[in-house]
């Protein structure tokens, strides 16, 4: 893999995860941004290239108005929120949430450490796709988002606001 400049210096895990979500939004048809939040709602990722140093390529839609530290908000809200009514009904760990509007969609998707994945995709996706490709994700970042990793990319959003 050949990382962009931009994430020269930052180890080879942050390169990675920056690497899965430029791949995450350049390869699956109707998403329109992408948000990584951590466990105590701060963003760790985006596909919004003011607010990560590895940019995804430009989207033919635009996400939430805004920027997706919009999405990363509302991805940490919904997560609380549905985190919340599952202790309420005793039904255990939240594994995925499914907004459907009639503009677009909204998926949050839970990570291993607590943190979380939040697509916002276009109203015509293919959310069995979308889901899929969410799960792979996952699968990948889970075992690699460590305290220290998250530090660093932490650090590198600060870095570059």
């Amino acid at each position: 893999m050949n990382a962009p400049s931009s994430t020269y210096g930052l180890s080879s895990e942050a390169r990675n995860l920056h690497w899965l979500l430029s791949s995450l939004v350049e390869e699956v048809p109707g998403v329109r941004s992408v948000a990584v939040v951590s466990s105590d709602g701060l963003m760790l990722l985006s596909s919004d290239a003011r607010h990560t140093a590895a940019p995804a390529a430009p989207t033919t839609q635009d996400g939430p108005k805004g920027s997706t530290a919009d999405l990363a908000t509302i991805v940490s809200g919904l997560g609380s929120l549905t985190l919340g009514a599952a202790k309420l009904m005793d039904g255990g760990s939240v594994k995925q949430t499914v907004v459907a509007m009639d503009d677009g969609s909204l998926f949050v998707m839970a990570i291993s450490d607590g943190s979380l994945l939040g697509v916002h995709a276009t109203p015509d996706c293919d959310m069995a796709v979308v889901a899929y490709h969410m799960a792979l994700f996952v699968g990948r970042a889970g075992h690699v988002l460590t305290p220290e990793l998250r530090s660093e990319l932490r650090r590198s959003l600060e870095s570059t606001q």
